[in-house]
């Protein structure tokens, strides 16, 4: 068997979003890059909406107008209630901040392969079907090796910096026994691509819809060529009664809904049904001595609000930061690897906040009767399109919306304050995760 060597300032795990960002910014500032993607581009991935914030990063990338061509126009997320039927919009034009006021749909296969091959353009030495195996760490101060297979034979990399890109493989969290499940948000998505499916009205074109059910919700998102996107992600409790195959149960999910029923009366099924875990998870130490995880590598949230190729793309472009200072200054960036960390956690504890309480009455009330007293509604809007770095600005907003949801779950719970549709008759506000919230993988 072939064994290559090859000698590199940084090797990137993944050539996701994440991996692709990351190495295309280090190779615009001269550095060498080594890029290691497990399978072959195109290739199939689940993720397909993108935010308003996403915008930035594919102007930095020069790719803009590239995404512009495969994507489905996306003003805004509107949310539905099989409970109660109604619907609500939220425009991203409403966010605090407008300077991106909409986002687009795009098949992840075309979307991912356009960053890949962008990498490659720009100087990334960009493997394909390379599957990272192993890694050796030297001293403090020496080369990293990454051994990976590809169809040719093994690839050796010796690297000064390696940023692990691996997507849910999270190779460095595995191989340190560092991955922590979130025990708030156990979850497995079903999922498959439709035609013929009912679109919503004129004014509601390219919305991405949320359908919440009693244990779960769907997602519905327009691709181009008249293809949907169709999931459900849900929780333990839908999948207690689960026979036949992943497609059946995806069938009698969406008979279940009567709102997803009614879209979808006289859908076609284009593409394979495909069943994953989904929960969420992070590590319990996301960088060390001249590594750092970015994107899934270091944490997954569920993608209820179309958050994760955002989070992934600014972590690749924090991850890029990071790289570039350590490379120059160890110091310097093992300070940079922790402010990284902590920014994404932090982002993924702000919309986290949202989705576990996306069950409660309460909340889902809030929700479909938006309060804009103290740009609480436009608040909401300003996460749901991505500015998960909040300032004062955007704080004030957010933080009167979780006074009102505290305010508000505690009259219900004893009876009072005002009538909240999304109840089940005769019951309280859900129990809400405190501290604790991670805890071990098991093996």
């Amino acid at each position: 068997m072939e064994r290559t060597q090859v000698e590199t300032d940084v090797v990137v795990i993944g050539g996701g979003p994440a991996g692709s960002t990351a190495a295309t910014l280090l190779a615009r500032k001269g550095r060498s890059v080594v890029m290691l993607e497990k399978d072959a581009h195109p290739r199939f991935h689940i993720g397909e909406s993108l935010l308003p914030r996403n915008l930035d990063i594919l102007e930095q990338l020069g790719i803009l107008d590239e995404v512009r061509v495969i994507g489905v126009h996306k003003p805004g997320a509107e949310f539905v209630s099989d409970r109660t039927g109604r619907s609500q919009a939220f425009p991203f034009a409403r966010a605090l901040n407008r300077d991106r006021t909409f986002a687009w749909q795009v098949k992840r296969s075309e979307f991912d392969e356009i960053l890949f091959r962008n990498a490659a353009r720009c100087g990334v030495r960009a493997f394909e079907s390379a599957r990272a195996t192993e890694v050796a760490f030297g001293a403090p101060g020496t080369a990293t090796t990454v051994t990976a297979r590809t169809a040719e034979g093994v690839l050796e990399i010796r690297a000064r910096y390696l940023l692990d890109a691996s997507g849910r493989d999270t190779f460095m969290a595995a191989k340190a026994d560092a991955k922590l499940a979130n025990k708030y948000n156990n979850t497995a998505a079903v999922y498959g691509h439709f035609k013929r499916v009912r679109r919503l009205g004129e004014n509601k074109n390219g919305y991405i819809s949320i359908h919440l059910t009693e244990d779960g919700w769907f997602w519905l998102i327009p691709l181009q060529n008249e293809t949907v996107s169709v999931g459900f992600v849900g929780n333990q409790s839908a999948w207690k009664q689960r026979e036949g195959s992943a497609a059946d149960l995806f069938m009698a999910r969406i008979a279940r809904s009567p709102t997803v029923a009614e879209r979808m009366r006289d859908a076609e099924l284009v593409s394979e049904i495909t069943a994953t875990a989904n929960y969420s998870y992070r590590a319990s130490r996301g960088y060390g001595e001249g590594y750092l995880m970015i994107g899934d590598a270091f944490g997954f949230v569920d993608p209820m609000f179309s958050t994760g190729v955002l989070m992934a793309m600014t972590a690749g472009t924090l991850g890029a930061e990071t790289a570039d200072a350590w490379l120059d200054d160890p110091k310097r960036g093992q300070v940079l690897a922790r402010r990284t960390t902590r920014e994404l956690g932090r982002a993924m504890d702000r919309i986290g906040w949202l989705i576990y309480r996306i069950n409660d009455p309460v909340l889902r009330s809030m929700f479909f009767s938006p309060s804009n007293m103290f740009l609480m509604r436009d608040g909401i809007v300003n996460l749901l399109a991505g500015n998960l770095r909040l300032n004062l600005r955007s704080m004030v907003p957010v933080l009167a919306f979780k006074a009102a949801y505290r305010l508000l779950s505690t009259l219900h719970r004893h009876g009072a304050g005002p009538a909240m549709p999304e109840a089940v008759p005769g019951a309280g506000a859900a129990a809400m995760p405190g501290g604790g919230v991670y805890s071990k993988v098991a093996d």
